[in-house]
């Protein structure tokens, strides 16, 4: 793996995330301004960013209230930014949802209510229903992390199990005219799954949740499931009058972000081709995949001619697995690195993975760079490379090895962003 490798790979990275900027994302979707008041809300690890974006392009004046992960907010003039647990839950974000519903009380159909939503929201407006608390709510996300299961079926039962998404919050917008914008970092761009839609309700309802629930064998903890064996507290369905003239605009996503990846690296003369923007899968499994592609062109000049980097993005998962050594330390994407940099030894392929919003999973870094070599490189540095994968322990090995990629917080988050460059 060369320097430049690792350069060109990290401008593809940065040519993503300029795509899915807050300002460039926001100024061809503003609303008309109302006769009455206009109040954001918003939700997700690039809230306040978009919060402050819509402050210098909005033409009246405005107040309300988002959400983001503690150590995300920036500078807002009148819009409060709050900062709450990522990926578990915690009590501040139980206060920053009360703050949201408190922001639209009381409005009138003058009114505008303007909902900023992005991915991470899920975890960062705990609701729990009923007589649940907040550590009921924090375990239902460590169920669902554990579990493997992908982003759209997670968000379906998260929605069963809370006061606030799967439209509630928009329902308590009414009758103000609610717009949501939203920047979607699932598989699809549905926005009823970006942050489990608070503002955006789904057609999937209490059944759907308990079908999912079973059919990807997930260990909800017994209050949970007890719950969701119940009716109370269904969410609101699409066709309620409550939502009738809301609108929903999807701002920017995987495929915008991909798609100025690969300008970026054709405009310096590397073909590029882009696999897919909603790849799901264990992370393990789609690495390995995305290996066998990049044998295929390194050894036989197809599917795709050399040079080239295949693009590709989406959300991945992992499934815990425990081996006697406790919770390894990583995310999707160093899961994914790790299991390509074995599938791939000896490879003339440098990679980068990593998550366009600067974290992947709970570490200081986006993800990470390998290669051809990097397994080898591991053991060399007194490290198992198969053992580290065994005990999703990834952040481990890349950190060992010098390889990890730690842009900060980019402000943004469209997904996955993954590239393999073939030389």
């Amino acid at each position: 793996m060369t320097q430049d490798d690792r350069t060109f790979l990290a401008s593809l990275f940065d040519a993503a995330v300029r795509a899915a900027d807050p300002e460039t994302a926001l100024r061809p979707h503003l609303p008309d301004p109302p006769k009455g008041r206009t109040v954001v809300i918003g939700a997700g690890k690039g809230a306040a960013q978009l919060a402050a974006a819509f402050e210098r392009l909005w033409p009246a004046p405005l107040d309300g209230v988002v959400v983001t992960r503690h150590g995300y907010g920036c500078p807002t003039r009148t819009i409060r930014v709050m900062e709450a647990a990522h990926p578990v839950p915690d009590a501040a974000g139980m206060e920053a949802a009360r703050a949201l519903f408190a922001a639209v009380a009381d409005l009138t159909p003058d009114d505008l209510v303007v909902a900023l939503i992005c991915g991470g929201g899920s975890a960062l407006l705990p609701m729990p229903p009923g007589d649940m608390g907040l550590e009921d709510e924090a375990a239902l996300n460590r169920a669902l992390l554990a579990s493997g299961a992908p982003i759209s079926v997670m968000n379906a039962i998260r929605k069963q199990v809370s006061g606030i998404k799967g439209g509630r919050l928009a329902a308590a917008c009414h009758p103000a005219r609610l717009v949501s914008l939203v920047v979607s970092d699932v598989p699809g761009d549905d926005p009823a799954q970006v942050a489990s839609g608070p503002t955006v309700p789904d057609a999937k309802g209490r059944a759907e949740a308990r079908a999912l629930v079973q059919s990807w064998r997930i260990d909800l903890p017994p209050r949970i499931a007890d719950w969701l064996a119940g009716e109370e507290g269904t969410a609101p369905m699409p066709d309620d009058p409550v939502f009738a003239g809301q609108e929903v605009r999807v701002m920017a996503s995987a495929r915008i972000s991909l798609e100025a990846a690969a300008a970026k690296a054709e405009a310096v003369g590397v073909p590029a081709v882009i696999l897919s923007d909603a790849i799901e899968g264990e992370a393990r499994d789609v690495a390995r995949v995305h290996a066998a592609i990049a044998r295929e062109v390194a050894l036989r000049d197809r599917p795709f001619k050399r040079p080239v980097v295949i693009l590709s993005g989406g959300e991945t998962t992992v499934t815990l697995r425990d081996r006697g050594r406790g919770m390894g330390r990583g995310g999707r994407n160093s899961e994914f690195l790790l299991a390509l940099a074995l599938a791939g030894e000896g490879l003339p392929m440098t990679a980068l993975a990593a998550d366009t919003d600067g974290i992947d999973g709970s570490e200081d870094n986006a993800g990470a760079f390998a290669d051809g070599g990097t397994a080898a490189r591991l053991r060399a540095a007194g490290r198992d490379p198969a053992a580290d994968l065994a005990g999703n322990d990834a952040y481990s090995a890349f950190e060992a090895s010098g390889d990890l990629f730690v842009p900060g917080p980019t402000g943004t988050n469209v997904n996955d962003f993954r590239a393999i460059l073939i030389r």
